[in-house]
């Protein structure tokens, strides 16, 4: 793939987090499901380190993967702290709970934190690729 490919890739990733987050924020301020706040919060994790893992040329086909690379080429190597680990971790676990493993609703403020991890999460790997 031409590099002016990958930049153009990277950008829609970090278009597609944005995205996500501007939902989950009207999500949350229209009082809706705290489902689908998570749902919206993780896959703006999702593609904002699919960015990045473009940006070094491996991009895994499953999430686990994804979460997997983006531990091992940025957490381990201290380009991210190990709380956005964590925290991206948490993201998917909740998101693949809710959608496949239980019928209890979460706390509003569950879904809340989740968000608010993931716009940070975003922001700081935005931070990272404009440096970069």
């Amino acid at each position: 793939m031409k590099s002016e490919e990958i930049a153009a890739l990277i950008k829609y990733r970090l278009e597609q987090a944005q995205t996500a987050i501007d939902d989950a924020k009207f999500l949350l301020d229209g009082n809706r499901s705290p489902q689908s706040i998570v749902n919206r919060a993780y896959y703006a994790m999702f593609y904002s380190a699919l960015a990045l893992l473009q940006k070094i040329g491996e991009v895994p086909s499953k999430h686990s993967g994804v979460i997997s690379l983006f531990d091992t080429e940025f957490v381990i190597k201290k380009i991210f702290p190990k709380e956005l680990s964590k925290n991206f971790h948490k993201a998917f676990e909740l998101r693949q709970a809710l959608d496949y493993k239980t019928f209890k609703a979460i706390p509003k403020a569950k879904a809340e934190e989740t968000l608010s991890n993931s716009i940070r999460f975003v922001e700081l790997v935005k931070k990272h690729l404009e440096s970069a």
